[in-house]
């Protein structure tokens, strides 16, 4: 199967760009105050090595906006100010060099403001970002929060069209899976500009993930979506982690070595779950940098039921017995694998 992917306008972001035939981007947010630089530049450079490839600052107040100009200098990824309430701050954003602004139709919906956003950003040569949120979009007497959202993007984009401004990404996002569904979907036939998808609000690592992977998968399979950021009550790079699982589950990316495991049952007779662990945390490690990420997909199964199948059609497997594994590589088993040297063989194996 191949997606389909919804034809939308290319936009630049920084030396990133997204839409057409682009990649779908990987985005997420610092989750520190903007003005603590030094914790802000060490969660974005975490962020960077993770695969993260547009970041999110909020902007809170001046100092957070002036701040962003020595962030801009150290920092690699292309920077997005996130601002809300005061569309000064977005003006101090675009003056301290960042690379797209996020405004929330929310909180900032007087047309002279958005008009001095507007001038601001054409002169910086910027993209602005239409970032809706379900628990902030003004009561349009809609009947359902997909309805909101989408009524009030299509206003704010007619607004903004109306300064003669192009240079548009647009989100719409709720933090009930069915409502962010139906209003990518409604809003993707009614404008050609970059999505950027997202499930707000998600709450858990655990349960955000699942909400996101069904909301984005959905949309993604229907090919809507030129960046993602998967929200979640976490550090920013487990964001990243589950965004990349998504993308590279429907075949859109492929950012390096994939595990395949098995979900262990009364046949396993090792501890597979520490093997898969502790792989999986020395591979986030191992695929840094752009020479590492082979596409690989690594099997560890725990029984003879399946194991030695899976591990056949794998790159690289191991299939575990009673007290060792059989190592295959290519189809082909190797040799016997000792369970304490598991990790450390199939490791070797990938750098080769």
């Amino acid at each position: 199967m191949q997606i389909k992917r919804r034809k939308s306008r290319v936009i630049k972001i920084g030396n990133l760009l997204i839409g057409g035939n682009n990649p779908v981007a990987i985005q997420s947010m610092t989750k520190c105050r903007t003005a603590d630089i030094d914790k802000v530049l060490k969660q974005i450079r975490e962020l960077e090595n993770a695969g993260c490839e547009i970041v999110r600052l909020a902007v809170k107040d001046i100092q957070d906006a002036r701040s962003l100009k020595k962030i801009k200098r150290e920092a690699k990824l292309p920077l997005v100010a996130d601002i809300h309430f005061d569309y000064r701050l977005a003006l101090e954003a675009i003056e301290s060099g960042v690379d797209k602004i996020r405004l929330n139709p929310g909180n900032i919906y007087k047309k002279e403001e958005i008009r001095e956003v507007v001038a601001g950003l054409k002169a910086a040569k910027i993209p602005l970002r239409i970032g809706l949120n379900s628990g902030s979009v003004r009561d349009l007497r809609s009947k359902s929060a997909a309805d909101k959202l989408v009524k009030s993007a299509l206003e704010y984009i007619r607004i903004v069209e109306g300064f003669k401004f192009y240079n548009i990404v647009v989100s719409l996002k709720a933090s009930n899976v069915l409502d962010t569904v139906s209003a990518y979907n409604k809003l993707s036939g009614l404008c050609d500009y970059p999505l950027h998808l997202g499930v707000t609000a998600t709450g858990s690592p655990f349960a955000g993930a699942i909400k996101s992977s069904v909301a984005l998968g959905s949309l993604l399979l229907g090919g809507i979506g030129d960046t993602i950021r998967v929200s979640l009550t976490d550090i920013p790079v487990r964001e990243v982690y589950a965004a990349k699982v998504i993308l590279e589950s429907l075949g859109l990316r492929k950012f390096g070595p994939s595990i395949i495991s098995c979900p262990t049952c009364g046949r396993c007779a090792v501890d597979l779950v520490k093997i898969v662990r502790e792989l999986e945390e020395k591979l986030a490690a191992m695929t840094l940098g752009p020479k590492s990420r082979k596409a690989l997909r690594i099997a560890v199964m725990g029984c003879v039921v399946n194991g030695p199948g899976e591990a056949k059609e794998a790159d690289i497997g191991v299939a575990f017995g009673k007290s060792a594994g059989l190592l295959f590589k290519k189809g082909k088993p190797v040799k016997k694998v000792a369970y304490a040297d598991c990790v450390d063989v199939l490791l070797k194996e990938i750098a080769k």
